[in-house]
């Protein structure tokens, strides 16, 4: 084995089976079976939807948790996660669609993501992460005004991460990509589409054209018009939280994945940002299936479940060990010597 035996496992989750430190564990678990001395350093990742707090809790942060006002109403427990004076929030943990037993794309608020961000104030934090990704609503945002209404962001840093840069309203905006995905129909994505252009009229028209503005049903939109919020790519945000730079600084190779790596894994996905951010060290990745040459999106390898395991259900179902697997896979091929 070579003297730099350092290897950086950043994935981000495997949506519907695994969360992203739990795929970190079991690539990790692989390759220390193969070189049982290797250094390995877990380093889970996420792109700003859910899944970024796990990813910030196993960094260091630590997680706070809140009941919340959920997307219809009900109270839903959730949790975000804080370090020194920095706090993530993610709108899928107050008004995510994994919430809700069955859509309600007209009725969905983003009232407990307000009530989370009131509560990430009141513990004193002066900068907060809010990932955007996974809500249920389509609700411009208000519902987390209203939640908000008697608190200041003066001298507060909010950052907006998201794999999203949607505007508000058009063809790209809020209600048309992604009102369907929230069970909107056709007439219902018309309704939410009315609905937005005129709550933008009425709290900032001039914001509603801005990268992110449509982002997690127009939150992105009240949080720039209102709470004075930028925007950055998600995978960016999480790799600063959780300290990438200086995790790769001395790897010798890095290994990412997701769920499906596909033709979107380039736009905004945490493993094409992983590749990106790791310089001069070769990555590969792990994938439930992987649909697009590796060298497309500039990674040396992918190793994907299916490949193994060719049934979706039992590949699901056993995902922890067949990952130990290809983590045994990309010991062999890329560190063993």
């Amino acid at each position: 084995m070579a003297e730099n035996s350092v290897v950086v496992v950043a994935p981000d989750k495997f949506k519907g089976s695994l969360s992203a430190p739990q795929v970190a564990e079991a690539v990790a678990r692989g390759l220390r079976e193969v070189v049982p001395d290797l250094d390995v350093r877990c380093v889970p990742v996420a792109d700003g939807g859910d899944g970024t707090v796990d990813a910030a809790v196993a960094a260091g942060f630590v997680k706070v948790g809140r009941w919340v006002t959920g997307p219809v109403g009900r109270p839903v427990p959730a949790s975000f996660a804080v370090r020194d004076k920095t706090a993530v929030v993610e709108v899928a943990a107050a008004a995510g669609l994994t919430l809700l037993d069955e859509p309600a794309p007209l009725e969905a608020t983003s009232y407990g993501v307000g009530e989370l961000l009131k509560a990430a104030l009141d513990v004193g934090c002066t900068t907060i992460v809010l990932g955007l990704g996974g809500s249920a609503c389509t609700d411009g945002g208000a519902g987390m005004l209203e939640a908000l209404a008697k608190s200041s962001f003066s001298g507060v840093d909010l950052v907006l991460a998201s794999d999203v840069d949607n505007p508000l309203l058009g063809p790209t905006g809020a209600a048309a990509v992604y009102g369907p995905q929230k069970g909107a129909s056709p007439e219902q994505v018309e309704i939410l589409e009315a609905r937005l252009e005129a709550f933008a009229q009425r709290v900032g028209p001039e914001y509603a054209a801005r990268p992110g503005a449509g982002a997690a049903g127009g939150i992105g939109f009240a949080a720039l018009a209102v709470l004075g919020a930028r925007f950055r790519p998600g995978i960016e945000v999480v790799l600063e939280l959780v300290g990438f730079e200086e995790a790769v600084r001395d790897a010798r190779l890095v290994v990412t994945g997701e769920g499906s790596l596909d033709a979107q894994t380039r736009h905004g996905k945490a493993p094409y940002g992983v590749v990106k951010a790791s310089g001069d060290v070769p990555v590969v990745a792990v994938a439930g299936q992987c649909s697009v040459a590796p060298g497309e999106l500039g990674l040396k390898a992918a190793y994907a479940l299916l490949d193994i395991e060719p049934d979706v259900t039992r590949c699901m179902a056993q995902a922890d060990s067949l990952l130990g697997v290809l983590g045994g896979r990309i010991a062999r091929d890329w560190v063993s010597e």
